[in-house]
């Protein structure tokens, strides 16, 4: 019997056909042949990947979902009409282990000083360095505090805020803190150092630079050029005290009296500190440590010290480096040795993601080997002249 294309027999290709009474067509039936089967392989594998997918999108969401809530609980805690009180979430990180149980906590001061938001949540730098000294204060094996200064200074303020929380720290917890002045400690870097009971410094660190500076803009002389005039509604008198638009020879001389006296006050306030804090400083290391001679004041006129000038002007204890600062930190904490431990902010996926769903401008910077400070006109900074506009 033979085969068409199909699989039907070819007629008259049988030999002996079926009988007509026998109850069956003549002929054999079609074969039914099954079709190829597609291959399932490349199903199962995309099934596989939606799966990881879908998986994938779950932990993330569920990610997002527990830091945002996380985050809310934290801005609430520290919100001013909340009970509860917190900071700056902080992991303790070792940096030299001598196999010892006392512990020396070293705390970086690094920068501008300022009271502007450094993060998302809204802590600014008192605020990172108060957590520091809280978790330093509260450790019971943590004896003493290195502060490393590399900073020109900045706010009055937050200048202000940082000596009175160093000063703050050592007479509620009796450990004394070394000061280490680095490459930079002046003015307002210099102001919160005069609260450390031990003061190191370089000889070649730029120190000192005491004094005030307060600094605008009188932009007149171009809305002249331009045929541009303004016109000024005010309450009083000195309401636009140290508007730019103003013409200088409108300025009254009470209005510049005003703004010395000012500045004098608060420049007042700034020797007062260092010769409270250098006068307590000596008392506590009698008879070690270095005092203020007595014309010391001469200097404090914005001029920019060495180090080894400040040192022979009574305004650090010691030269040296940070060694040396360990070396006094040990000492003045009774100590034969310590591991030395830093406390860094522990990241969040907040913080890895503080500005999603906002929209934010692309900056470029150019790094000249100095980053200046984005100085705000009429207010108050403990700066170097150099560094003011």
């Amino acid at each position: 019997m033979t085969w068409d294309s199909s699989g039907r027999p070819v007629e008259g290709s049988w030999g002996t056909p079926f009988a007509s009474g026998s109850g069956s067509e003549g002929g054999i039936p079609p074969v039914i042949r099954a079709a190829p089967c597609a291959s399932s392989g490349g199903g199962r594998r995309r099934r596989f990947w939606l799966l990881v997918f879908v998986m994938l999108v779950l932990v993330v969401g569920v990610w997002m979902i527990l830091s945002l809530v996380s985050s809310l609980f934290h801005v609430e805690a520290v919100s001013m009409g909340s009970v509860r009180t917190a900071g700056p979430r902080l992991e303790e990180l070792l940096l030299e282990d001598h196999e010892a149980s006392a512990k020396i906590a070293v705390v970086d001061l690094e920068g501008i000083l300022t009271s502007q938001f450094a993060d998302p949540v809204g802590f600014d730098l008192v605020d990172l360095v108060r957590a520091q000294l809280k978790r330093a204060g509260e450790d019971s094996r943590v004896r003493a505090l290195i502060l490393r200064i590399n900073s020109p200074g900045g706010e009055v303020l937050a200048s202000d805020e940082l000596y009175r929380v160093i000063r703050e720290f050592q007479l509620q917890h009796k450990k004394p803190v070394v000061a280490l002045l680095e490459n930079v400690a002046a003015s307002g870097g210099y102001y919160v150092a005069v609260a450390s009971r031990w003061i190191v410094a370089n000889e070649m660190t730029l120190t000192g630079s005491i004094g005030v500076i307060l600094s605008t803009w009188n932009y007149r002389g171009l809305m002249d050029k331009v045929g541009i005039r303004p016109y000024t509604y005010k309450s009083g008198r000195f309401k636009d005290m140290l508007s730019g638009s103003r013409d200088p020879a409108e300025i009254p001389p009470e209005e510049r009296q005003m703004l010395q006296a000012l500045i004098d006050e608060v420049f007042a306030r700034f020797k007062e500190v260092v010769a409270e804090g250098r006068n307590a400083a000596a008392e506590a290391n009698e008879p070690e440590g270095r005092r203020l001679v007595q014309n010391w004041q001469d200097f404090a006129d914005g001029r920019v010290l060495s180090g080894s000038e400040a040192y022979r002007l009574g305004f650090v204890d010691e030269l040296g480096n940070i060694e040396t600062a360990k070396a006094r930190a040990l000492k003045l904490a009774g100590l034969q040795k310590a591991n030395y431990v830093r406390y860094q902010r522990r990241l969040t996926f907040s913080d890895l993601f503080p500005l999603m769903g906002q929209r934010r401008a692309h900056t470029v910077k150019v790094d000249m080997g100095l980053e200046l400070p984005r100085l705000e006109a009429g207010r108050l900074y403990f700066l170097p002249p150099a560094l003011v506009p």
